[in-house]
């Protein structure tokens, strides 16, 4: 097989899987008011910001030494 031949035959199979990935269907959407499972992360933001910080500063004071 020819190397023109080869990259006509990659570039058909690249359209036609973009098609295939095209068509398929969405999941219906979740109703409103639904609460997903999981952690909810809202509520340990201050908590983990306080660790950043604290591991910063310690950072930054290995560094000096």
């Amino acid at each position: 097989m020819k190397v023109q031949n080869k990259k006509i035959l990659a570039s058909v199979l690249f359209v036609l899987v973009s098609f295939m990935c095209a068509a398929q269907e969405l999941p219906p959407p979740e109703p409103k008011g639904t609460i997903p499972p999981g952690l909810p992360i809202d509520g340990l933001v201050p908590l983990l910001l306080a660790l950043a910080g604290f591991y910063g500063v310690r950072m930054k004071i290995k560094q000096k030494k």
